[in-house]
């Protein structure tokens, strides 16, 4: 996993730390398009987030924990794995609930959500004991230096709190507009464009 920079997960100079990332209608980049991204880190060094709508095709929870000779019971959720973005795809990490704070490795990025970068937490999931609400993403997003803040400047995306109802919900469909939504954005109105003479 990517280093995180920061001893208790959290960049004191990281504004978008903790914070839903939203692409903009007209994102060039169609890996990113209608994103809504989990920033976990951010500081003058980059960004690293968590795509957390976008789920992998044909590729199940409890399969997967199968494939990873991980015991999958009754209790084991059957849900989606989550495209978390580009870089280092054969690597995972489980977004949480703040209530399993007794693994090691997990960092605390708000209050309320964790990131867990190891096969622990995915055995206590796959037993049903895990945390009563999480997401299992292959992969991250990251940025360099600066990076992120162009990106945002020329109108790529936009930014809100992050909420738990929308990081953690089934419909991953609709994880887009409802983030819009909690910015009283209408899909319609938004545009790209937005800033530019």
């Amino acid at each position: 996993m990517a280093s995180l920079d920061s001893p208790h997960g959290r960049n004191s100079d990281g504004f978008l730390t903790g914070k839903l990332l939203i692409a903009m209608p007209g994102m060039p980049d169609a890996r990113f398009e209608r994103s809504v991204i989990f920033i976990c880190s951010h500081s003058a060094d980059g960004a690293l987030g968590l795509i957390v709508n976008k789920p992998l095709e044909g590729l199940p929870f409890r399969e997967l924990m199968s494939t990873m000779k991980i015991p999958v019971t009754d209790a084991t959720p059957s849900v989606p794995v989550m495209f978390g973005g580009p870089m280092e795809t054969d690597r995972g990490y489980v977004l949480h609930s703040n209530e399993s704070r007794n693994v090691q490795a997990s960092m605390s990025v708000t209050s309320e959500i964790s990131l867990t970068p190891t096969v622990d937490i995915l055995r206590s999931i796959a037993r049903g004991t895990g945390p009563q609400k999480f997401l299992f993403a292959l992969g991250y997003a990251g940025w360099g230096p600066g990076q992120i803040e162009d990106e945002i400047a020329g109108n790529g995306w936009i930014h809100c709190d992050a909420d738990t109802d929308i990081i953690f919900r089934g419909d991953a469909a609709a994880k887009w507009q409802l983030a819009l939504a909690k910015l009283g954005a209408n899909v319609s109105g938004l545009s790209s464009d937005v800033g530019h003479a």
